[in-house]
């Protein structure tokens, strides 16, 4: 029986039990198409896969016709299966990540269960399944819910290896690697070799792993899969791939800081928290116990594994919320460890009732910024449809859940970990069901419709004009569109701040921030 079990009230066994079993589903599948792709990276994600059957090449991706160096192929292969059963809509492109986070979730739940118990599994679980970084990438169509779904299972079979050196968990542990290497590049191997090192060296057994990683046929299984893709891409585009996706895409993200997204050493300090929410108080819990989880290997590997992800990507020159997730799998488990332990309560409850107020007035807040002078033009024309996208049902519904959960904090009597369960699955149904619907709907919205319209419009071209990138709109489009000057006949996708009134055009289209325009 583990110490969680032992201590406090638990989980197993209570109604929220079942619950919990039943938040992934949830979380990663209630409305997973309710809102349209977000650009730029879910756009550019399936406009790749969908260029892939217009263009019938499936072992290499182009966006609007070019070459995509970004990531290696396998999402896209998976995304073309969505596409396959489902056609071109935002379900069928963000059920690969769906499934994968959905997956990570249980692994979690069942790594965690057999060496901490059953309270510390189930609380992993729901933790895994309704923190913000983790629903949030398990909703999206990108690589990411791979990425991490692979390096929690390649990590988790790692310490099977290193806790019985069976060789059935270090063989999987290749193969896994070598789909991490198609799905997003070298991190998938950095991340389990760096860990597993660093928890050898500090147990003094550092020949273990210099034999965990000179096992000949994993290393075969690695490169099997790895490898014929990886040739293909180089013989296809020579010199262009090793400089767009090798030295760009890796070796450029992490010396300096690539398309803006840069930040200070201390970013990820601060954005975990964030993506942990409404954990985070427990996390702080967890960290309370770090000194005395060193003595334990288990705990060490746990600790090692978010510390190598935290400090490598602090180093990094590009920085984005999403790389620390890949080091937070064992924060779960550790919080299901040591969450019995929280002794204040309402400390816990102060950024979840935040959240909730700012799911209420989010609307108003959009409004309120698209009557200002801050940030862009094309954002504050986005938002100008804030009141009448989130309508009186909306405000109905953040307003009562608001209440509700108030009302259910204060006078509930259970335990602070049951509360907590309440409320982050109360968060992520509102979130799925109703927040994000609303929020995609706000921001992308016009550019699906002028998509959806541009598709009706037959033999003319389309361009994207003065607008810098919106690849969602060619998905919707179900064509290329390129950047290019118009001219007579030519239709345009444009922003409306940089729309002349002069301009002799047809408006055919025009929806917050964008137009599609014809010119005579």
């Amino acid at each position: 029986m583990s110490r969680f079990d032992n201590a406090g009230p638990g989980l197993a066994g209570t109604p929220l039990a079942r619950l919990i079993l039943a938040l992934p589903l949830i979380a990663f599948l209630l409305r997973l198409g309710g809102a349209p792709l977000f650009d730029v990276d879910e756009g550019a994600f399936s406009e790749a896969t969908r260029e892939m059957f217009q263009r019938n090449d499936f072992l290499f991706t182009y966006l609007n016709g070019n070459p995509r160096f970004d990531k290696p192929i396998l999402v896209y292969w998976f995304q073309a299966v969505g596409y396959l059963i489902f056609g071109a809509s935002e379900w069928a492109f963000r059920l690969p990540s769906a499934l994968a986070a959905i997956t990570w979730s249980y692994a979690t739940y069942f790594f965690t269960r057999r060496r901490f118990g059953e309270n510390a599994g189930l609380l992993a679980l729901a933790v895994a399944s309704t923190a913000l970084g983790p629903f949030a990438i398990g909703r999206a169509a990108t690589a990411d819910g791979l990425l991490n779904c692979i390096l929690a299972l390649t990590l988790f079979d790692l310490w099977r290896y290193l806790e019985s050196s069976r060789k059935t968990p270090l063989l999987r542990a290749y193969v896994l690697m070598g789909l991490g290497a198609l799905t997003k590049g070298p991190v998938a191997l950095i991340v389990p070799g760096a860990v597993t090192c660093l928890y050898c060296l500090s147990q003094g057994d550092g020949r273990r792993w210099l034999k965990m990683i000179a096992n000949p046929l994993g290393w075969l299984l690695l490169v099997g899969i790895a490898a014929p893709w990886y040739w293909h891409a180089y013989q296809t585009h020579g010199m262009d791939f090793i400089n767009g996706f090798i030295m760009k895409h890796n070796v450029q993200r992490f010396s300096g800081s690539l398309e803006g997204h840069g930040g200070s050493a201390f970013y990820y300090l601060i954005a975990v928290p964030l993506l942990l929410l409404p954990w985070s108080g427990l996390l702080g819990v967890a960290l309370g116990q770090l000194r005395a989880d060193w003595k334990s290997p288990l705990e060490r590997f746990l600790w090692i594994w978010f510390g190598f992800v935290l400090v490598f990507f602090s180093l990094s020159g590009t920085k984005l919320p999403h790389y620390v997730l890949y080091g937070c799998t064992p924060l779960f488990a550790l919080i299901g460890l040591h969450a019995h332990r929280a002794r204040r309560v309402w400390p816990h409850f102060v950024l979840p009732g935040l959240l909730l107020v700012l799911f209420a007035a989010l609307p108003t807040i959009l409004d309120l910024l698209s009557h200002s002078s801050l940030g862009d033009a094309f954002y504050r024309a986005q938002f100008s449809r804030a009141l009448e996208v989130g309508d009186y049902t909306y405000l109905a519904l953040t307003g009562a859940t608001l209440l509700g959960w108030v009302v259910y904090v204060t006078l509930s009597k259970a335990a602070l970990v049951q509360r907590l369960v309440v409320t982050a699955s109360t968060l992520v149904v509102l979130l799925a069901g109703v927040v994000v619907p609303f929020a995609g709907e706000v921001a992308q919205g016009p550019v699906k419709a002028a998509g959806l319209k541009a598709a009706e419009i037959k033999d003319s071209n389309v361009i994207f004009w003065r607008f810098t990138t919106a690849p969602s709109f060619s998905v919707y489009r179900q064509d290329i569109t390129l950047k290019g000057e118009p001219a007579g006949g030519t239709v345009a996708l444009v922003r409306t701040d940089r729309l002349d009134p002069e301009e002799k055009v047809e408006i055919l289209f025009k929806q917050g921030g964008v137009a599609l325009v014809k010119f005579k």
